[in-house]
């Protein structure tokens, strides 16, 4: 039996994919968390087999939740779920420790291969995502500069390229708009922008502004 602890904040989501999982004969959801924060401390107490964890969330988010709970517990087993498979993320969670990474889009049964997989101790990534990995980096290749950025700065820069405002950002990462600055600057000076124009720019180049960054 694979116990399963699913963190998602959208409760759509979230119903649909512990009925799916429910169905199936050796797995069983034993814990829902519809946050970072809240499934940091769900591991603890419910010690689950597989986190499947949506890595788009507002406070902490799904990547800074990984962090916390590998840095507790290296072992834990987790796989990424996310509606975007490029940009530094993927990166930035196998480097983590993240066994397995897949697309919100995947069907089920894709999602019941990856956790026999990563059971099995091996690692499972979706196409899309094991693609573009492969060939950052590669000789001949133009490696994206939004691969410098931390995941709070990924999450700033989708959310320029969304049009939204400083206080609508603050308002979604649940952040104060003076921290929102911060980030925003900071990832200025590492992808050598001076506007949003310009990133905009940066984007379109990279192929960002339409696929999104998280």
């Amino acid at each position: 039996m694979i116990n399963v602890l699913l963190v998602d904040d959208h409760e759509l989501v979230r119903t649909g994919i512990e009925s799916l999982l429910n169905a199936i004969e050796n797995i069983t959801v034993v814990g829902i968390a519809k946050s970072g924060e809240e499934a940091v401390i769900a591991v603890k107490t419910l010690d689950p087999d597989v986190i499947l964890m949506d890595i788009n969330m507002p406070g902490i988010g799904g990547v800074e939740a990984c962090r916390r709970i590998l840095q507790h517990d290296p072992e834990v087993k987790i796989i990424a779920l996310s509606v975007h498979n490029d940009g530094p993320i993927p990166h930035q969670l196998l480097k983590l420790g993240v066994m397995g990474f897949i697309s919100k889009n995947s069907p089920v049964e894709e999602m019941i291969i990856a956790m026999n997989k990563i059971m099995a101790g091996k690692r499972y990534l979706c196409s899309d995502v094991a693609n573009n990995l492969a060939f950052q980096g590669l000789p001949g290749t133009n490696e994206s500069p939004f691969a410098k950025l931390s995941q709070r700065e990924a999450e700033v820069v989708t959310l320029i390229l969304q049009g939204k405002t400083i206080q609508e950002m603050a308002e979604m990462l649940i952040l104060s708009p003076k921290t929102v600055n911060t980030y925003r600057y900071r990832l200025y000076t590492k992808l050598n922008v001076k506007n949003d124009v310009e990133l905009t720019r940066l984007a379109v180049k990279f192929s960002h502004i339409d696929t999104g960054l998280i």
